[in-house]
């Protein structure tokens, strides 16, 4: 039973993986809770080093390094979990996510580490468009513990919801939930919440507003699970040619797509796989969005280009307030 009085909760924050991290943890004592964040921080830490392109020594760099040469190498766990991942999300939103846009990137103004000219060219990543939901590009060995791909990737948003997975993992198993009560853990604009939030009855999460505008559009409540958003509020720019462009990049033309959206969030069990479908949905743009989402039962939110924000049935059942019906 949830308690009628609001709870002590310790809040700790740092950088990682790009986003603002901040866990609360709900009970406990102090000592706890801030054992619990060491395992947190570490596990963002192992991630980062492990995923991230933008860092010149990670498992990322090393064998986007190495794609197309078909020379396997030998790379930490999370790696090979985040490939395979990036692998079946491709195959399961029917192509509408992919990682393989790396390249894309690149030309348009938004690069990591440093590739060699030969694997970075805009060709490769343009190369066979059409027949990338079916392609091949990953390999791994589990007896060696080694892997190649065929096309440098970037593993961006999904690698940031698989990060708040292994952390939050990491901190049930320390008893976040049933021994200090509860917990949230937030990475830029995805989160994952458990047990007993400050306030009586769930944590009470909101969507910010993607146009600039000073507090939430909606409130959702989380008992349990996560909520991620795509949006282009933070990485957007001018590329070389003048126009305004985004990191959010549609496979099948290698341009930023979600035509007539600014943002995109979803609530389900898993944060890596909200982060999926937000993207996904994301470039359906807005002819698309709405009958894609219920088609798969989602419960998303999106605001558009002209600051509407629409939701499915399953996300109106999730919202507890609405700016506009306020």
């Amino acid at each position: 039973m949830r308690s009628e009085a609001p709870v002590a909760a310790f809040t700790f924050e740092r950088r990682a993986m790009g986003s603002p991290l901040r866990l609360t943890v709900v009970g406990g004592s102090p000592v706890d809770a801030a054992l619990t964040w060491t395992l947190v921080s570490d596990e963002f830490e192992a991630a980062e080093q492990a995923l991230s392109r933008f860092r010149e020594s990670s498992d990322l760099t090393t064998v986007n390094r190495a794609a197309g040469t078909g020379d396997p190498r030998r790379v930490d766990r999370r790696l090979a979990a985040a490939l395979a991942a990036a692998d079946r999300a491709g195959r399961v939103t029917d192509g509408r996510f992919d990682a393989r846009v790396l390249g894309d990137l690149e030309r348009l103004g938004y690069p990591g580490a440093e590739l060699p000219a030969d694997v970075s060219t805009v060709h490769r990543a343009n190369a066979a468009r059409e027949d990338r939901p079916s392609a091949r590009w990953l390999s791994i060995d589990p007896r060696t513990d080694t892997l190649a791909i065929a096309t440098p990737v970037d593993l961006g948003g999904i690698g940031k919801g698989l990060a708040l997975r292994w952390a939050w993992r990491r901190a049930v198993r320390a008893g976040i939930v049933d021994r200090l009560g509860g917990g949230l853990l937030e990475a830029g604009g995805d989160l994952v919440a458990g047990g007993t939030a400050p306030q009586p009855g769930p944590w009470i999460v909101g969507i910010e507003d993607p146009t600039g505008g000073v507090g939430p559009l909606a409130t959702v409540a989380v008992e349990a699970g996560a909520v991620a958003t795509s949006s282009t509020l933070v990485h957007r720019w001018t590329g070389d040619d003048g126009r305004p462009v985004h990191h959010l990049i549609d496979p099948r033309t290698g341009e930023p797509g979600g035509t007539g959206l600014l943002s995109v969030t979803v609530a389900g069990p898993d944060p890596a796989w909200a982060e999926v479908w937000s993207k996904s949905l994301f470039l359906c743009g807005r002819p698309g969005i709405a009958s894609l989402a219920r088609t798969r039962g989602l419960a998303a939110w999106w605001v558009d280009d002209e600051g509407r924000l629409e939701m499915t049935p399953a996300a109106r059942a999730r919202t507890g307030w609405v700016a506009a019906e306020a």
